[in-house]
């Protein structure tokens, strides 16, 4: 009779057990590969092994299992673009008067699973400017998930 290894424990595989008579082998899910040791799972860098589709005007972002097509960073008026991801409102222009001076727009992976609360990243304002004040948003991203910033 056939023995069930996978019924045994749960950390005989990272991702999935599979039950084959007299043994047992892992599989892992789409947008990863099985490593060496027959039982972990690495993400492929679709970005780094060229293998996405994004056209040439965006950004091959690699999140676990798979990857994202970031479109380029587009100022709107009256900011001007200064690099690839920085907008700046030029303080000759009168519609700049209230607006802040640049924005700086980054990109970040956040995986599930971390335990809560947990620092995620650190941003910090300097006083380079006398009379400068800083806010800091989260634009986009969270899809209805919960945020707190410090």
């Amino acid at each position: 009779a056939d023995m069930d290894e996978c019924s045994f424990s749960e950390f005989l595989c990272q991702h999935e057990c599979v039950n084959s008579p007299g043994s047992y082998y892992c599989i892992c899910p789409s947008g990863y590969n099985l490593l060496d040791d027959s039982r972990s799972c690495q993400d492929i860098n679709e970005c780094e092994t060229r293998n996405f589709t994004c056209t040439p005007q965006q950004t091959c972002f690699n999140i676990p299992g798979e990857y994202k097509c970031l479109d380029p960073v587009r100022c709107e008026d009256p900011y001007i673009q200064i690099n690839e991801n920085r907008c700046m409102c030029p303080a000759e222009n009168a519609g700049c008067r209230d607006q802040p001076f640049t924005i700086l727009y980054r990109v970040m992976d956040m995986v599930s699973g971390r335990s809560v609360p947990s620092d995620i990243f650190q941003m910090q304002a300097t006083t380079r400017y006398p009379g400068a004040y800083y806010i800091f948003q989260i634009k986009s991203g969270n899809e209805g998930r919960e945020f707190y910033m410090r």
